[in-house]
């Protein structure tokens, strides 16, 4: 079996920034042919040359998903679907300030609303109707039509109504997963995601604390017999990541106000799974109790689990090993990250974001310039690597999750890093 990743040979550095001593020790930082000339001259590609790239890949994607298709949708799902090209189109405005974007935008999700019944109790932001909705009425905001801003926050409240959301254990409550991709948290991202852009109190808090309590109240329930104070099952098996997992669940967690006795689960639920990371490598198993250090990727891994920690550092100032621990995570990162597949979900995209999220929260410059180089990486190696069948293209290559929509956005969020937010899960 060929190996997930590329191995490393990689600077952290600007090329132009070596002195000559370090250039007369450094090996051959090609490595092998997959990282030949012309990389290492376009190295560090500059803000402008992302903006351009990401542009262009933006209306590649658009034709591939939207045009071609001629205006239908069928998938509408924010994850593999058309609501990922929107999401892309957003993003677009939000780093270009470009109107065209949003009129694309709202176009795009008119025809995935139109179709998103077939959805119907799939609540979540990237694999539901709530994602949908929330992006529709956050568009509508910033067009200014309060009109279909309020027509998708009655259509989003409709879904906040699903009963199974605020159903806890002691009440059947496990219909529903818990987990980000198709659960209860799934929708409470879709419900902060709505806030941050509308307002604080958009969807009330009365509509969020029960979903939220139940929440806290199965993972209790999931843990009764482990030593973690909050566990989760999805389809059988007690996920770590931050797709199916704990290091999802409890980054949605970690945005609302929670009282001691909450916030100290939520805590030693993440302080279980740094004690209990693998020991060598420092990398997090994908599910309780799996011996397979395999996966470094959003989804299963480090890079999803280092930015939960990143959120837990900068909520919970009083714990420095939340921060300690995500430097951790991002070494190996850096170390086995350069993956086989291109996307956000298990691909180099996705974990080019791990260094953006460290740079937020410990300004160094260390994780502009790593993340910097896996981006350099795409940029100059992706077309010719996917061609030769070296990496993976996804099985859905243009969209945002899997495709090259996720590339383009991580190309418009190196325009300015600093406001850099992984899709559907940062804020």
């Amino acid at each position: 079996m060929p190996e997930l990743f590329f191995v490393n040979n990689l600077l952290d550095r600007p090329a132009e920034a070596e002195t000559e001593k370090g250039q007369s020790e450094r090996k051959d930082y090609s490595g092998t042919a997959i990282l030949a000339e012309p990389f290492r001259e376009l190295y560090f590609p500059a803000g402008d040359v992302f903006l351009k790239t990401a542009l262009n890949l933006k209306d590649e994607v658009v034709q591939s998903t939207w045009t071609q298709r001629g205006f239908r949708c069928r998938d509408p799902t924010v994850y593999k679907g058309l609501s990922g090209t929107a999401f892309m189109c957003f993003r677009s405005h939000q780093i270009t300030g470009n109107n065209e974007d949003l009129a694309l935008c709202s176009e795009i999700i008119d025809s995935c609303a139109a179709v998103a019944r077939s959805l119907r109790h799939h609540v979540t932001f990237l694999c539901g109707e709530a994602g949908i909705y929330a992006l529709g009425a956050v568009v509508a905001k910033y067009k200014g039509d309060n009109q279909r801003k309020d027509f998708f926050l009655n259509l989003f409240c409709e879904v906040a109504q699903e009963r199974a959301l605020s159903v806890g254990p002691e009440d059947g409550g496990f219909g529903m997963p818990y987990e980000l991709m198709y659960g209860r948290a799934g929708f409470l991202w879709a419900a902060l995601f709505v806030n941050k852009h509308l307002g604080g109190e958009t969807i009330p808090w009365r509509v969020l604390s029960p979903i939220v309590d139940a929440v806290l109240a199965g993972g209790r329930t999931g843990a009764s017999h482990t030593l973690c104070p909050l566990m989760y099952q999805w389809n059988g098996t007690r996920y770590w990541g931050a797709a199916h997992g704990l290091a999802g669940i409890m980054h949605v967690l970690l945005h609302f106000p929670l009282n001691k006795e909450d916030a100290d689960d939520v805590k030693g639920t993440l302080h279980y799974m740094i004690r209990n990371r693998f020991p060598e490598s420092g990398n997090y198993p994908s599910s309780e109790g799996n011996k397979r250090d395999k996966l470094v990727q959003w989804c299963h891994g480090a890079p999803g689990v280092a930015m939960s920690l990143c959120k837990a550092a900068q909520v919970l100032p009083g714990e420095p090993v939340f921060r300690q621990a995500a430097v951790e995570a991002g070494e190996l990162v850096w170390k086995k990250g350069l993956l086989r597949k291109v996307g956000l979900c298990h691909g180099i995209s996705g974990n080019a974001y791990t260094f953006l999220a460290l740079y937020r929260l410990t300004k160094e410059e260390l994780y502009l310039n790593r993340a910097k180089a896996f981006t350099g990486f795409l940029y100059n190696n992706g077309r010719r690597l996917i061609a030769s069948g070296q990496m993976h293209g996804g099985d859905h290559p243009y969209s945002l999750f899997e495709g090259l929509a996720g590339t383009a956005c991580l190309y418009f969020d190196m325009v300015k890093p600093e406001h850099a937010r992984f899709p559907g899960f940062e804020l």
